[in-house]
């Protein structure tokens, strides 16, 4: 049995890995516009990579147009030219987009007064700033520059602490803002963050009798909006907030089994169709089981799941999760299992040992008995009792014997290493 399934594991995995990816692949082309591209899978975003340069504000201009819903532009740059920068921040500023540093990239230099133009910001990858550099000796020129810098990035609302150590670096360095100085200065500003700046004080119509509501009152705080009482807003992700919850890559593990958190289950041919009805729900299925057991030829065998839930060791298991832009790659990991197809004895007795004098929970079934011995960590085995639906959990072993209508798991420490991370891009 268990070759047998270790042959369908080796045949099925590559199926996997070449067409759980399809939906988001299928059709998809990219349009490039000099360092900005729109791909049309992702029409909602312009992609900056590469240095600004002369031509970068026209090409900026032909990518809007490519994507006329366009809500945020996503930056990786080692910066260019200052006043094509500036052009590119003032129409990123009045066409309302959010801006973005993915994990692992970089907005430097003139790249940044792109980051701060955004009507929402996040950092996750690095930003940078200098001084501006230039080759000619022209003092008016230079001071004329600056002039427009102070005064673009005044109208962003840009902390006056960025314009110092902007000004402060030499322009043959380059200052990293730490996350310390990211939350400090307020680089990351989400969209409501940015409509309570502007305007924070009421004032009733003149000639009017009526004092101020307790509200509008100095030092009050403000009237709760019911949509974000318990936290975020529920109505709707920020373009951010949708962006980085978008699953980019999909790990595959071998041998484990996510059990809890199903949001549906149905049948499917195998597991790479069970992997695309996960990847079709929008972001809502975040992981997803497949049952490799042929003996399983009725009922659901593929389970979609709103979060990986808790992992489990099945040799007759496929499982895959779907990780976002700040997901890390998930490591090797190691936990003890009680696998139900190599390490569960019917009709055996596991005497002694018991870590309670009375059996686990009540009505329990031998699932569930099986699962609770997984979940704590002093126990190593168990014996249920059909008859009785009575579990028992062991914290040692005694000599197995011969026990009607028992059945008994030992349990195993097994390492998981993930068969493959796809990319989904």
């Amino acid at each position: 049995m268990l070759s047998s399934l270790s042959y369908c594991v080796s045949r099925l995995l590559p199926v996997i890995l070449s067409l759980a990816v399809q939906p988001c692949s299928a059709h998809a082309a990219v349009k490039s516009f000099g360092p900005f591209s729109v791909d049309d899978a992702h029409s909602d975003i312009i992609s900056l990579n590469g240095e600004i340069n002369a031509g970068a504000a026209l090409n900026f201009r032909r990518a809007a147009e490519a994507a006329p819903n366009a809500k945020m532009v996503v930056l990786n740059s080692p910066g260019g030219v200052v006043q094509i920068a500036l052009l590119i921040a003032d129409d990123v500023h009045e066409r309302k987009l959010a801006t973005y540093i993915p994990n692992k990239a970089g907005c430097y230099s003139a790249c940044a007064f792109i980051f701060l133009a955004g009507v929402e910001r996040q950092v996750d990858g690095e930003l940078g700033v200098h001084q501006i550099s230039s080759d000619s000796t022209d003092l008016v020129s230079a001071q004329l520059s600056i002039s427009d810098i102070i005064d673009v990035l005044n109208r962003f609302n840009t902390p006056v602490e960025v314009l110092t150590v902007m000004f402060k670096t030499p322009p043959k360095d380059m200052h990293i803002f730490t996350a310390d100085e990211v939350a400090r200065y307020g680089l990351n500003r989400k969209q409501d963050d940015h409509a309570t700046a502007a305007s924070t004080e009421v004032i009733p119509p003149a000639g009017s009798a009526e004092p101020p509501s307790a509200a509008a009152a100095p030092g009050a705080a403000p009237a709760p909006n019911p949509d974000t009482v318990d936290g975020p807003s529920l109505s709707k992700l920020s373009s951010i907030e949708e962006y980085t919850r978008r699953p980019t890559r999909m790990v595959v593990f071998t041998g484990l089994d996510l059990y809890g958190d199903d949001i549906s289950s149905q049948r499917t041919d195998d597991a790479a169709t069970c992997a695309r009805a996960c990847l079709s729900m929008g972001g809502e299925c975040k992981a997803f089981t497949f049952n490799l057991d042929p003996r399983a030829v009725r009922g659901p065998n593929c389970f979609l799941k709103a979060s990986q839930g808790k992992a489990d060791g099945n040799s007759a298991a496929i499982s895959g999760k779907f990780l976002s832009s700040i997901d890390p790659d998930p490591n090797t990991f190691s936990m003890g299992v009680i696998d139900p197809k190599t390490a569960l004895f019917e009709n055996v007795d596991l005497p002694g040992g018991d870590l309670s004098r009375k059996p686990y929970g009540r009505n329990v079934t031998a699932s569930q008995c099986r699962l609770a011995c997984v979940a704590n960590d002093r126990c190593i085995g168990f014996t249920y009792m059909k008859r009785k639906s009575q579990c028992w959990l062991k914290g040692a072993l005694g000599a197995p014997r011969y026990g009607e209508g028992m059945v008994s798991g030992l349990k195993k420490m097994t390492t998981f290493s993930p068969a493959s991370i796809v990319s989904l891009e």
